[in-house]
């Protein structure tokens, strides 16, 4: 094949290839305008109506977390919502928010020692803006070595529901509902329907539902629970790790703390010989003189 040949092929191809990605936009563009967008407004007109009920019938819905290093978090909804709604030309979100309040009276009462552990709760406790450390103890070098704990405050909840015309899809975030951090998922054009919408309220109020769930093989499963139990080990050689190096710190710090102690004591003595050998010779001095 020829030089010219050879370039005509290529023109030909990337032709096809834009042809290809041009179709493939304005089928994207084109289910995100027949499909998504209405959809989203049923699921904005959902949301609504769910809000206004569960205002006036205030469900009791329990929400469970774990903390490493303190225990369980027990928490209720607090049925006060924020709905938003932001439209753009091709792109559009709607954002539920809420709080989850912390039942102090249902959360342990947990008394943490070493500084490592304390300091790895008290850091959680603080990123997540929870409340609740009690009795705060120090040592000698003003370090924090113990506390108690006992959560109070409150949990942001919020659910994102997010499209655009490039992707067709919508794209759903939970923040702090399933524990602590953020789970995404997204769900395509023909999936968005009554049936989701109706899911999506199930997993807001903590009833029953299927929203997140996925059939993972048994495998990957066993993959996961053997990770997860290799993540506990390691933090708990990293706690031991970390307890025994407070344990040689704080010897250190004692030892040389005494060490101080009885170097003042010699010193002060030392003073005192030299200051009394000083005097003495000074009163033979005046012994003479006169």
């Amino acid at each position: 094949m020829g030089l010219l040949e050879e370039l005509e092929r290529q023109a030909q191809q990337r032709g096809v290839a834009d042809d290809d990605a041009v179709r493939r936009k304005t089928e994207r563009d084109g289910a995100y305008r027949t499909r998504i967008e209405p959809a989203l407004d049923q699921l904005h007109a959902f949301l609504s109506e769910l809000i206004e009920k569960v205002r006036a019938l205030k469900p009791r819905a329990p929400l469970r977390y774990h903390v490493p290093g303190y225990g369980e978090i027990a928490g209720y909804i607090e049925h006060e919502y924020r709905l938003d709604d932001q439209r753009m030309p091709s792109s559009r979100e709607i954002t539920l928010d809420y709080s989850c309040a912390i039942a102090s009276d249902e959360c342990p009462s947990v008394e943490i020692e070493g500084v490592s552990r304390v300091r790895a709760v008290s850091g959680f406790f603080q990123r997540h803006r929870i409340g609740g450390m009690l009795g705060p103890r120090k040592d000698a070098s003003g370090e924090l070595v113990a506390a108690t704990f006992r959560a109070k405050g409150r949990i942001a909840l919020s659910a994102k529901f997010h499209a655009d015309a490039d992707s067709a899809q919508l794209h759903m975030t939970f923040v702090n509902f399933d524990g602590f951090g953020t789970t995404t998922r997204p769900v395509s054009a023909a999936q968005v329907d009554a049936g989701l919408f109706d899911e999506i309220g199930r997993f807001l109020l903590r009833e029953p539902n299927g929203l997140l769930r996925e059939d993972l093989p048994e495998a990957y499963r066993r993959e996961l629970r053997s990770k997860v139990q290799q993540l506990e080990m390691k933090r708990r050689w990293e706690i031991r790790i970390g307890d025994a190096r407070e344990a040689e710190l704080a010897a250190l710090r004692r030892a040389h703390t005494a060490s101080g102690r009885l170097s003042s004591v010699f010193e002060g003595l030392r003073n005192a010989a030299t200051f009394g050998g000083a005097f003495g010779r000074l009163r033979a001095l005046v012994d003479r003189r006169r």
